[in-house]
């Protein structure tokens, strides 16, 4: 019988005796109760057939009409005697046989299911350990190649030795080269580290144990370290491979300094993880690959030579990338020769791989809602703008005309002071069409592609975050500002106090890095904050003091924007210009 069925059984014994008890217990106070007079006078009649007596309290008195009551116990030493003499069946209890079996049985039971349940949890647990302790089964085959991985030709050139490395181990340690055990692949969500681990595989033609790090951090004491040395002894039975960890942050942040045994758990498994990337021997033909978007974060002994020796950054694509992935992603969708990828590449600034796969895959979503035959511009502008801020709300009868008007100088102050200050910049599209992310409108600034930005740069996106709300106590007056300018402001104060605390560009804050002050656990610097209110407060003046210069030109793209709604970059250039 399987535990299923016991438990069944159990379940049911339980259920009857707790239901008997209940309809005893129900029977015994259904008994009517009668006075001990009462009771005297029915047995002067001869009434009574029958009496049970005992220790109890009271005594159960059965008539001759078949009707029983309940009256109390006179404990005389004559009383039984007394009720022969009047013909009446005495029944002496000295224990309630029945209470007692129901009860008795019951207690019985439940000590039974109590040891029978901790047994079958102690061996369920003991089961689930044991699975979790084994990893899942490894991806053999991939078809991944590094020429389906679109930029990242940094990325892909160090790996490509990888790949010798693994086919060919003993042609490296004829030289006495020390073969390199792990790489460790970081930079920006979305950029393509997982697809780069899979060609690695795909291009050596060895399997791949792909795993992320959340897999190790588990509620058993020693399970994460458990499940460390399954998967490295998995993947030296199964001989060349790769292991692939994704967001190994998870697993192998920096150890506390007062932590010096090392007894916590997640101490434990990433001393594990060492200890197996240290036994690897030099002709395995093993490499680990790791993923992390935080590399800062990772403990200094994961990257020290004989762990991940290699450290490659993924960055995001630039402009020749972004047009070689989109021209990836479209070769399986019927694109329109009028889509320019070009074009598309220099508008996605910032884009990683993941989200213009995303944007070509919802143009094509669009263009089968519609049952065109190409994927168009359209298509994919529309998309681009689902992507960026959401699709438009069709209902907008319910927004009041004074809320159009400061949504409509809140983004007209956003583009202006951009087009004023950043020339350099793209103002792509400006809206004030409320959006399904909850915007009220957007104003769509493209900046170049650029290795470095500069602190004018930084100070010109501070401005342009704060034109909205310049704009709105330019027109409407300080006491009417709005909440719309709440994730600007957010931006703003993001951009300063890097400037000042990560960048060493203020003059006043010199050069320190106050990441590293905050990694050593020194106290927080209150004057960094009142620096950067400081920075802000100035800027904001300088922003506002732009926009009153140029109010005509504010007002202009105001009424445009309240009279087109949305305005592209041409619209904005003629009525700024008057083209």
């Amino acid at each position: 019988m399987n535990n299923k069925g016991k438990s069944l059984i159990i379940f049911m014994l339980i259920l009857v005796l707790v239901t008997s008890a209940l309809l005893y217990i129900k029977n015994i106070s259904s008994v009517e109760s009668i006075s001990y007079n009462e009771f005297l006078d029915l047995l002067d009649k001869d009434m009574v057939e029958s009496v049970k007596i005992g220790d109890s309290a009271q005594i159960v008195v059965g008539l001759k009409n078949e009707k029983t009551y309940k009256t109390d116990n006179p404990r005389t030493v004559d009383f039984k005697k007394e009720l022969l003499l009047h013909d009446v069946k005495v029944v002496e209890q000295s224990i309630n046989l029945t209470a007692l079996m129901f009860f008795g049985g019951l207690v019985i039971s439940l000590i039974l299911f109590i040891l029978y349940f901790r047994k079958y949890m102690f061996k369920n647990a003991e089961r689930e350990i044991t699975s979790l302790s084994n990893m899942e089964e490894m991806e053999s085959g991939t078809s991944v190649k590094f020429h389906h991985v679109a930029g990242n030709e940094e990325a892909k050139e160090n790996l490509k030795e990888m790949v010798d490395f693994i086919k060919d181990p003993d042609l490296y340690l004829q030289y006495g080269a020390r073969l390199p055990r792990g790489v460790l692949l970081y930079g920006p969500p979305g950029t393509g580290k997982t697809l780069l681990a899979k060609a690695l595989a795909g291009e050596a033609g060895v399997p791949i144990f792909p795993v992320s790090g959340s897999d190790f951090i588990q509620v058993y004491s020693g399970l994460g370290a458990s499940r460390i040395r399954s998967l490295f002894k998995d993947a030296k039975e199964a001989g060349k491979s790769v292991i692939f960890i994704d967001e190994i942050d998870s697993l192998g942040k920096k150890r506390k300094g007062n932590n010096i045994s090392g007894s916590d758990e997640g101490d434990r498994t990433l001393n594990a993880l060492l200890a197996e990337m240290s036994g690897f021997k030099e002709n395995d033909g093993i490499i680990v690959v790791a993923a992390t978007n935080r590399i800062d974060v990772l403990d200094e002994a994961l990257l020290r030579p004989g762990r991940f020796d290699r450290q490659i950054e993924v960055q995001l694509p630039d402009v020749n990338a972004r047009e070689e992935i989109l021209k990836l992603h479209g070769k399986n969708k019927p694109i329109s020769e009028e889509v320019d990828f070009r074009k598309l590449a220099i508008d996605t600034t910032y884009f990683s791989g993941a989200k213009l796969e995303n944007l070509l895959n919802e143009s094509a979503m669009i263009a089968a809602r519609m049952k065109d035959k190409e994927i168009t511009s359209k298509h994919i502008d529309q998309a681009y703008y689902k992507v960026l801020v959401g699709d438009e709300k069709k209902d907008r009868s319910s927004i009041k005309i004074r809320d159009r008007e400061i949504t409509a100088y809140h983004e007209a102050g956003h583009a202006l002071v951009s087009k004023l200050i950043c020339k350099n910049n793209k103002v792509r599209r400006v809206s004030i069409i409320p959006s399904t992310k909850g915007m009220g409108g957007f104003s769509l600034n493209i900046p170049p592609d650029r290795m470095y930005r500069s602190r004018a740069q930084l100070i010109g996106d501070i401005k342009v975050a704060l034109a909205g709300r310049a704009a709105e106590e330019i027109i409407f007056g300080r006491e009417e500002i709005t909440t719309g300018a709440s994730s600007d402001l957010e931006r703003a104060t993001e951009i300063s106090l890097a400037l000042i605390g990560i960048y060493g560009m203020d003059d006043k804050f010199g050069l320190l890095n106050y990441n590293v002050i905050a990694s050593k656990n020194f106290q927080p610097n209150v004057n960094l904050i009142d620096r950067a209110n400081e920075l802000l407060n100035h800027l904001y003046k300088e922003t506002i003091n732009i926009l009153r210069d140029n109010k005509e030109q504010l007002d202009k793209l105001a009424r445009g924007l309240l009279k087109y709604e949305s305005l592209d970059e041409e619209d904005i250039d003629n009525i700024l210009y008057e083209y």
